[in-house]
């Protein structure tokens, strides 16, 4: 075959998998999975296993890779030139407004049980986190390994995760209301 193809990386060697050769299946692939549930996070631990997607050229990799897991190039190449910036947790919080304004009362003890439990690989995410709580405070709920690009097998595009996402500040939202003042 010529190109590149993709598969599940715990199909490596697997023969007998389901062959597509348009890079567009990568959507409906990532969008369920094994069991026909819905996949809100690209990057939950639950993508179906049993494809394999030969793109044929590079635009065709990068197109599949892009509805696997959204961003994930452009931060990978972002952090490969120096020039990725995240952004703290209590930073992303501060922009919210609207219904989210109330995520800002959030205690610390909260946000790190949140992201223990939304941000964990065994899952939540497979991301690395690169943000903290605030600029100088790490997170404390999570593995070092889970923290950080280091170690990470070179053969494998890293999954990076420069900002909190959506996911965790609507979780937030129930969680920091509960922390308003009771009225009456």
């Amino acid at each position: 075959m010529d190109g590149y193809d993709l598969r599940h990386a715990a199909d490596g060697n697997t023969e007998n998998l389901k062959v597509y050769k348009d890079p567009r299946a990568a959507r409906e692939i990532a969008r369920y999975d094994a069991v026909g549930n819905y996949r809100p996070l690209k990057t939950a631990p639950n993508l179906k296993r049993g494809w394999i997607i030969e793109t044929g050229s590079l635009e065709g990799l990068e197109m599949a890779l892009e509805f696997f897991y959204p961003a994930a190039l452009g931060l990978w190449f972002s952090w490969l030139q120096g020039t990725l910036r995240p952004t703290s947790f209590r930073e992303t919080l501060g922009r919210q407004s609207g219904m989210y304004r109330v995520t800002q009362l959030i205690t610390e003890k909260q946000s790190e049980d949140l992201i223990a439990h939304c941000c964990s690989s065994d899952g939540g995410c497979l991301r690395t986190i690169l943000w903290e709580i605030r600029p100088g405070e790490p997170l404390r709920s999570l593995p070092a390994s889970k923290l950080s690009l280091a170690g990470l097998p070179s053969d494998h595009m890293p999954l990076i995760c420069r900002e909190v996402c959506n996911l965790v500040v609507a979780a937030a939202r129930p969680i920091a209301k509960g922390n308003l003042p009771k009225m009456g």
